[in-house]
């Protein structure tokens, strides 16, 4: 009787255990109504996060056409390689295949893959090659389900149709940079952005909107089906007002020379030829650059990525003179018909500066002194303008300063002055050196764009417009030529007489039927002394590059036409002949005139 007792449960035991089992059930039951209830909402949303991915559905970006509608950069299906870390087991093994596959260094993935991570969200998909092979796609799809975490996205990829016709117009795309991800939150490694032209140039224009689709995945992340969340919205188009079959034939008058062919209507500034050569593929930029592609561009000596028409800055030589010109008419009032004697050669101080003609012009008027580039009389004009003059007057002709074209990269050349020298020399200015300027030598530098924009002024009743690439935009003025209009129309005539006479300097682009006027200029890069070698026997870089500045007029059409050849030799003889056959193309139906032999 008293073990029995003895092992009897207390009925305070009871009760101990039996409140310990109710406190847990209702812990338990608590517990489940926080995960249920008031936290139900958000685990379901995870648990539909687990098996639901969103991933990036890319935009095209605006097309662009040419004046004329044609396609000149378009958009053509493309395919990238992009990885999920977070449903990747093993990084290093995955990045190891996708070299295998597609024969990109380890090192190079493995870069981009860190680069990634640091910018990306989790489960969002992080581009490890930005351009796969199509041959490629079905292989990769096919190993699929042993490597979780990989994904082939489908992404539209930039085309040009006419190449190097083109290149230094529209530019090119390529991956966005480090800087330029940091700039921009909306872009992520892979994305491909304007590089120069006008693809930089109006990048946030023609850059698309990236849509987002919902992906329902299995356990191993295998889509199953999907769901658009948001379209993407594509870039928005652009019209060039570049004429395609003119661009094509100014290519075609530089292939084998360095240079550069302008048309410009004056009115609107619009821009139909912007021809600068050697150029080069912009289909090689998008997919990655090869470096031996790279090595060859680069390591080229006549540079071929570079626009030569915004990006380099030449001595004008004497087309200069018909700044000379307006400055002696309209701050001198100079007497049109008061000659001065060239004799071939001018003195100032103990230094001797030659006319090109040897012999000299003879008695040379205004006029004379233009239509036959004398430069006699232009080394006597400097000295009584003085340098401040004609450097103030330069800078009001467009010279010296950027144009405001809508591409990237403009230089904006050197009008010098006396404050120029002291400064940046060291030096004082000397008399020499304003006799250098009158004809467009020394330090004095122009691109070839504002040469046309110069030429475009005189015939806009002297309204500097800024040159655009873009079709039927609204005008923008830049300024004003200090000219009458009278001092305006005779600078003019100057320049037909140029075409039109017997001895003018531009008479290859006479033409009959149509209204030409034209400067040659034929600018020194160094002096060789009294050598007589022909251009062909001295080296290149040491050649004279050769101008032709134009404008044309038939029927109720008018055009400047800018003819640049670097290291070309004399003005007239290498860069008269593409321009007179520029205006054969503007002008087809014009009556074919003769022309004479060359020229300063």
């Amino acid at each position: 009787m008293l073990d029995a007792e003895l092992f009897q449960p207390s009925r305070k035991g009871l009760a101990l255990v039996r409140l310990c089992i109710l406190g847990l059930f209702c812990v338990f039951a608590l517990r489940l109504w926080f995960l249920q209830i008031h936290k139900g909402e958000l685990f379901a949303s995870k648990a539909r996060e687990n098996r639901l991915r969103e991933m990036p559905v890319y935009a095209p970006r605006g097309l662009i056409r040419d004046r004329d509608g044609t396609l000149v950069a378009d958009n053509k299906p493309a395919y990238a390689l992009a990885l999920i870390r977070e449903e990747c087991g093993d990084v290093d093994a995955c990045l190891r295949r996708v070299s295998q596959w597609t024969g990109q260094p380890l090192a190079q993935l493995q870069s981009r893959f860190e680069r990634g991570r640091k910018r990306t969200r989790p489960f969002e998909t992080q581009i490890l090659v930005p351009h796969l092979d199509f041959r490629l796609v079905a292989t990769i799809e096919a190993h699929a389900p042993q490597w979780p975490g990989l994904k082939v996205l489908s992404r539209p990829q930039r085309s040009y149709p006419y190449g190097e016709d083109l290149a230094h117009v529209l530019g090119f795309v390529a991956q966005a940079s480090e800087q330029e991800l940091r700039a921009d939150a909306m872009l992520r490694l892979g994305d491909m952005v304007g590089k120069s032209g006008v693809e930089k140039a109006l990048e946030k224009h023609l850059r698309g909107k990236k849509g987002r689709k919902q992906v329902e995945v299995n356990a191993v992340g295998r889509g199953l089906q999907e769901r658009m969340v948001r379209q993407p919205e594509a870039g928005q188009d652009v019209h060039l007002s570049i004429d395609l079959d003119l661009q094509r034939t100014a290519m075609d008058l530089l292939a084998d020379k360095a240079g550069v062919i302008i048309v410009l209507e004056p009115e609107t500034g619009e821009l139909l030829t912007l021809a600068s050569s050697p150029s080069y593929d912009s289909n090689l930029f998008v997919q990655g650059i090869s470096s031996k592609d790279w090595e060859r561009l680069a390591t080229n000596p006549r540079h071929p990525l570079q626009n030569r028409a915004i990006q380099n800055a030449y001595p004008p030589g004497s087309v200069f003179k018909l700044v000379m010109v307006g400055c002696a008419l309209h701050e001198m009032g100079v007497d049109p018909s008061k000659e001065i004697y060239c004799n071939g050669a001018y003195t100032l101080g103990n230094r001797t500066f030659r006319c090109w003609k040897e012999r000299g012009h003879g008695d040379v008027d205004l006029r004379k002194s233009l239509v036959e580039s004398c430069d006699v009389y232009f080394y006597k004009l400097g000295q009584e303008l003085g340098v401040d003059t004609i450097s103030e007057y330069a800078k009001l002709w467009g010279l010296g300063e950027k144009t405001g074209i809508n591409l990237p990269q403009e230089k904006a050349g050197l009008i010098p002055s006396r404050e120029w020298k002291r400064r940046h020399r060291g030096a004082r200015w000397q008399g020499g050196d304003t006799v250098n300027m009158s004809i467009g030598q020394g330090s004095t530098l122009t691109t070839p764009l504002q040469i046309a924009g110069m030429l475009g002024g005189l015939l806009n009743e002297g309204t500097l417009v800024t040159p655009s690439l873009l079709h039927n935009t609204p005008v923008q003025e830049r300024g004003q030529m200090p000219l009458a209009p009278q001092e305006r129309q005779q600078i003019l005539q100057y320049m037909i007489d140029t075409v039109d006479s017997r001895r003018g300097t531009a008479r290859r682009l006479h033409r009959k039927g149509v209204t030409i006027g034209g400067k040659t200029g034929t600018a020194q890069v160094v002096k060789l002394g009294d050598s007589e070698e022909e251009d062909e026997d001295i080296p290149y870089k040491y050649r004279d590059h050769a101008w032709m500045a134009s404008f044309g007029r038939y029927e109720d059409q008018t055009y400047v036409v800018v003819t640049f050849i670097e290291h070309g030799g004399s003005g007239g003889a290498t860069a008269g002949p593409p321009t007179k056959a520029m205006y054969e193309a503007l002008f087809p139906k014009a009556g074919q005139g003769q022309s004479n032999s060359d020229t300063h």
